[in-house]
């Protein structure tokens, strides 16, 4: 598989994505836990079809010391006991704030209720740009058909 185009060719898609990139790196000063963060882009990645980025973050948690359990349990979470419950209440915003258009109304109360129990404003506040941003890469790399399989662990850190 090849990918249709390289948006950081053109001069003005490369500027605006390295503004998303250091958007991202950010969000590693967050007191929002790193394994916390990883478990929340995989789970949209998933849901979004982006194999690269799910090829990205898997190695990323592993190479951080995630359990392989754990990661490969993400796309059941609901039926897992090996998740915390704030880690359920963010992976539940994952998928809420992923799935926007499948939801009148957008994210439903209780799933920010039961995130905001676990998380203080700022962490909510670094949760939902780190869901936004996720899922912005996602579009991109689906959109251009980014192929996956050949990350390596800090490739882009």
């Amino acid at each position: 598989m090849e990918a249709r185009l390289n948006v950081m060719a053109g001069p003005v898609a490369a500027k605006a994505m390295k503004h998303i990139v250091a958007a991202a790196t950010a969000l590693g000063e967050s007191t929002l836990p790193a394994s916390t963060r990883e478990l929340v882009m995989l789970r949209a990645s998933q849901i979004n079809g982006c194999a690269g980025c799910v090829d990205m973050h898997t190695k990323d948690a592993a190479a951080a010391g995630e359990t392989a359990q754990r990661l490969h349990l993400v796309a059941a979470w609901r039926e897992a006991k090996v998740f915390t419950d704030a880690e359920r209440a963010a992976l539940a915003l994952a998928e809420e704030g992923t799935r926007i258009a499948d939801a009148a109304g957008g994210v439903p109360d209780e799933v920010w209720a039961d995130a905001a129990e676990h998380y203080d404003d700022d962490q909510l506040a670094d949760l939902v740009v780190q869901i936004a941003l996720i899922n912005a890469f996602n579009r991109g790399n689906v959109i251009t058909r980014q192929p996956a399989g050949d990350y390596v662990v800090g490739q882009y850190h």
